[in-house]
């Protein structure tokens, strides 16, 4: 950004800065300069590299902010400045700005404030000799007194801001609202635009008039002729703003500020020192009020800050009265509270870059300035435990590795045909706006079409025989709900899981029973993943349910939930075969089974708290029951009928196997289950335990309907 050294004097007192001061001060507030050029006139335009989280500064009230409050708390030598402001005179007013125009903003998302004030009588001009040179000095054209003093604003202040034709407005109304589809709009520049629905733009009753943010429309521009003025100033949502600039290739000085934000509470004192200068310049009348429409304007942010704290992060100690100076003289108000706290009231032009106490720190240190950090000789490190949650990623990873999972990292991009196929219900897919992505320009909805992909190109080069991949991935999906202004995107963070169906290595062909028994290695792999998690009392409930989405195949695809000691069950994701229709899209020629699970919630209580048992003293008895069942009876219905029996003895149930054939009849199934039973105190005798196994015969014929399988 360009500043003109005179014009920052006008705003320091006492306002002799010279170039090179200016230079060095700038430099230090982190605002480098890059190119110096001196004038005719004697002024020097500096060339100020402003990062983009610093929107305050891109204007010469916000680099004169800067230099005094470095000059003040600089070294001895350097000579004390302050900021001075300039004021809004009040001009005459005329008439209520209400009789003469009607505001209406359709979306407070989009724009959350929009102003208007009406000057009337206004005679349209050249501009003066003093705001000519201003505007020249920075590389801008003088077009008449008011548009002028709308660039001249945006310079100034870091607020832009807008002039209309009042009577070039049809029905003299405004109307902030999304564009129509194909809805033409001629811009200043002279330009034909074809507007999209996504577009914002400032209406009046019968057409766009204006591109929200970035470019009035040619229609309602101000002129010679022009005599009534309807002034705007606004804050409109910096993402549609860089949106549309970019679609439509418009670059503006109001563009480049609305895309770094600009904060509503700013735009009162801006918009008063814009009128009033229009209607000194014009000779008009302001007509008295203002049309506001938007939404509640945001509430100060506190920030609690301490001094112990800064200390420690910037190695020296800086006591409190000093911090309370330096951020005083960064408009930032502070309140001491307690002995080791600032309550820090972060002002309106800084809201958008000042939201942590890390960030005050910085602002101290800027203050104290770099050169008096000292740099040490060393960096002492201290060594720390990691974090549970990267613990848990390693002991994931490793249990998965142990189970014959190799982990991947997979492109978070796919088509927009198969994220189709694998969103889940009630989510949209995220369309990614870039060319570089060609083909592939949708967010993953599932980690698994990453998985899908990468076992396609295992199976392309033959790496390995069939039936023995398996993969995981720990990454994020995306997705999107709402519609229109009402769009939220999500993301998750996810364990992905995919495993060939076991069988013959020879064949992709694979039976009814390959296929269950690649179901069940599944589920012990979910099994071993919970008790790493969780405990080895931790355990998981498959419940069938409908497909997330189109990847799984309907008949096999479960919910699963995850049972942890001293919490609430939770549902962590869902497992299941892989679809013959994502097999065909993904062109895998073997049957897959796949999991997804919420990684946030699986390691959400690590490290799991360890469980020391004595070892038994005494001999147990085992004994296996085979319960022919009909095929709707779920193992977990089992395991519920013997547990709610609260047998005496009983130390366990697992299973041991499943039968399905001719012997046993169609529709059913032979399940065979192995009940453990122990006595602390001695040693049982089979007769004790025969009572226990008559009651769960007796009640896994009546209530699952079983038979005994001689």
């Amino acid at each position: 950004m360009d500043i003109s050294l005179a014009w920052l004097n006008q705003y320091l007192s006492p306002g002799n800065v010279s170039a090179d001061e200016a230079d060095d001060l700038l430099t230090q507030a982190g605002l480098p300069i890059e190119e110096r050029t001196t004038l005719d006139n004697g002024d020097v335009v500096l060339d100020v590299e402003v990062t983009s989280n610093r929107a305050d500064c891109l204007s010469h009230v916000g680099c004169a902010r800067e230099v005094a409050a470095l000059s003040t708390s600089g070294p001895a030598s350097t000579e004390k400045r302050t900021l001075a402001y300039p004021e809004p005179a009040s001009p005459s007013t005329s008439g209520s700005v209400s009789d003469l125009l009607t505001l209406e903003n359709t979306d407070h998302t989009l724009c959350p404030l929009f102003t208007a004030r009406v000057i009337t009588g206004a005679k349209i001009g050249p501009s003066p000799a003093w705001l000519v040179e201003r505007l020249e000095a920075i590389g801008q054209r003088a077009i008449n007194n008011a548009v002028d003093i709308t660039n001249f604003i945006t310079m100034e202040l870091g607020n832009p801001c807008h002039v209309f034709d009042l009577k070039k407005l049809a029905g003299s109304k405004l109307i902030i609202r999304t564009a129509k589809p194909g809805e033409p709009l001629r811009t200043l520049d002279g330009k034909e635009h074809k507007l999209a629905e996504t577009d914002l733009v400032v209406a009046d009753g019968e057409r766009a008039t204006s591109l929200a943010g970035v470019m009035g429309g040619a229609d309602s521009e101000v002129d010679d002729a022009t005599t009534d003025i309807v002034f705007e100033m606004a804050t409109w949502d910096p993402v549609t703003v860089r949106t549309q600039a970019r679609r439509l290739a418009i670059n503006t000085d109001a563009g480049y500020r609305f895309q770094r934000g600009v904060d509503p509470r700013t735009i009162d004192f801006a918009a008063r020192r814009a009128v009033a200068l229009i209607c000194e310049l014009t000779g008009g009348t302001l007509a008295e009020g203002v049309l506001a429409e938007g939404a509640p304007l945001p509430s100060p942010t506190v920030i609690p800050v301490r001094p112990s704290r800064a200390r420690l992060i910037m190695g020296i100690d800086v006591p409190a009265d000093r911090i309370v100076r330096l951020l005083s003289d960064l408009e930032i108000d502070v309140e001491p509270s307690g002995d080791d706290e600032l309550r820090c009231t972060v002002p309106p032009h800084r809201s958008r870059d000042l939201t942590r106490e890390i960030d005050i720190i910085e602002e101290i240190a800027r203050g104290v300035g770099y050169h008096e950090i000292p740099i040490g000789e060393k960096v002492s490190v201290a060594v720390r435990t990691p974090q549970p949650e990267r613990r848990a990623l390693r002991e994931l990873g490793s249990v998965l590795n142990g189970l014959g999972f190799d982990e991947t990292v997979t492109f978070s991009f796919t088509t927009p045909k198969l994220g189709e196929l694998l969103k889940p219900t009630g989510v949209d897919t995220v369309a990614v706006d870039d060319e570089r992505r060609g083909g592939e320009p949708t967010l993953r909805p599932t980690v698994l079409s990453g998985l899908l992909q990468c076992r396609r190109a295992n199976q392309d080069a033959r790496s390995a025989p069939p039936g023995s991949i398996r993969l995981f991935e720990l990454a994020e999906s995306f997705g999107q709900t709402g519609e229109g202004a009402n769009t939220k995107t999500v993301e998750h963070r996810r364990l992905a899981l995919l495993a060939d169906v076991p069988g013959s290595p020879d064949s992709f062909k694979r039976s009814h029973d390959d296929k269950q028994t690649g179901l069940r290695v599944m589920r012990g792999v979910l099994d071993a993943i919970a008790r790493a998690m969780h405990g080895p009392e931790a355990t998981i409930t498959i419940t069938p349910s409908d497909p997330v989405h189109k990847g799984y195949e309907k008949m096999t695809h479960a919910g699963v939930t995850l049972n942890a000691p001293g919490r609430e069950s939770l549902a962590i994701g869902s497992v299941g075969l892989v679809s013959s229709e994502a097999q065909k899209a993904f062109e895998i020629d073997l049957p897959q089974v796949a999991a997804e699970l919420d990684l946030p919630a699986l390691v959400s209580s690590f490290p799991p708290k360890s469980l020391a048992h004595a070892l038994p003293a005494f001999p147990g008895i085992e004994r296996d029951l085979s319960l022919v069942l009909p095929e709707s009876v779920r193992w977990a219905d089992i395991e519920s009928m013997v547990g709610g029996l609260d047998l005496e003895r009983l130390e366990g149930t697992s299973f041991v196997g499943v039968y399905r054939g001719k012997q046993v009849g169609e529709g059913k199934k032979s399940v065979t289950l192995r009940l453990a039973f122990r006595d602390a105190e001695r040693t049982l005798r089979h007769e004790e335990v025969d009572p226990q196994i008559e009651t769960v015969v007796a009640n896994a014929k009546e209530r699952l309907g079983a038979e005994i399988r001689s």
